[in-house]
């Protein structure tokens, strides 16, 4: 059987009782960066071999991971931080066990997604995931025009370099959405930044940790 496994996106206490054990019980644990896995696992002296597994390897690795699971060993399969799948490796090695007839199953836990949308104040009964947008200009401002006419709640990923970039063209393309920023969730230096573009460029004194950036839809005018 292969876990696609939940792990914590910051704080290193936020993961289940159950994806613990399975770890601890499992053959292999296939994961996005060793180097960051190894952190949780000492944190639960839990001591398994780990192989990488990224964009770059996928389709070799998928390979030998079938090649286990049809010799009837289990393995865990965690990303670096948060669910599987959601805007990390993982959906082609999904597409190759149905296509195997492989049995996988997900154990649930910590989403960026999902957090942010509840520190946001934004509406969350209909929103939209975006991941991260693309690097290139023409891409990325066809896709924030698009949004100007989106309904629905928005979240997007964006990097510590770039965040400012994306600021300023909310601040074009989207300049009276209001708008949340979520930086360096569940750890110490949390902070949730609330408002228009141009008010989120004065507030923002760090470029350091994560964001995720929620954007309310079209229609949403702040008040119930």
């Amino acid at each position: 059987m292969l876990y696609f496994t939940a792990t914590p996106i910051g704080n290193l206490e936020d993961i289940t009782y159950r994806a613990i054990r399975i770890m601890k019980e499992t053959d292999y644990i296939i994961c996005e960066d060793t180097r960051k896995t190894v952190i949780l696992l000492n944190k639960y002296r839990i001591k398994k071999p780990m192989k990488p597994y990224n964009d770059y390897n996928k389709k070799k690795q998928a390979e030998w991971i079938i090649e286990q699971l049809k010799k009837g060993m289990d393995i865990v399969f965690v990303s670096s931080s948060g669910s599987p799948l959601i805007s990390d490796p993982g959906f082609y090695l999904v597409k190759r066990l149905i296509q195997e007839g492989l049995p996988f199953t997900s154990l649930p836990g910590p989403s960026a997604v999902i957090n942010s949308l509840i520190l946001s104040g934004l509406p969350p009964d209909r929103f939209v995931f975006e991941g991260f947008l693309p690097k290139k200009k023409g891409k990325r401002h066809k896709l924030l025009k698009d949004l100007s006419c989106e309904k629905r709640t928005v979240i997007i990923y964006e990097s510590p370099k770039r965040i400012k970039r994306l600021i300023n063209e909310l601040e074009e393309f989207l300049p009276d959405r209001e708008i949340s920023i979520v930086k360096e969730m569940t750890k110490i230096h949390q902070r949730v930044l609330i408002g228009k573009p141009k008010e989120l460029m004065e507030n923002l004194h760090s470029e350091k940790g994560e964001f995720v950036v929620i954007i309310g839809g079209k229609d949403w005018t702040g008040i119930e």
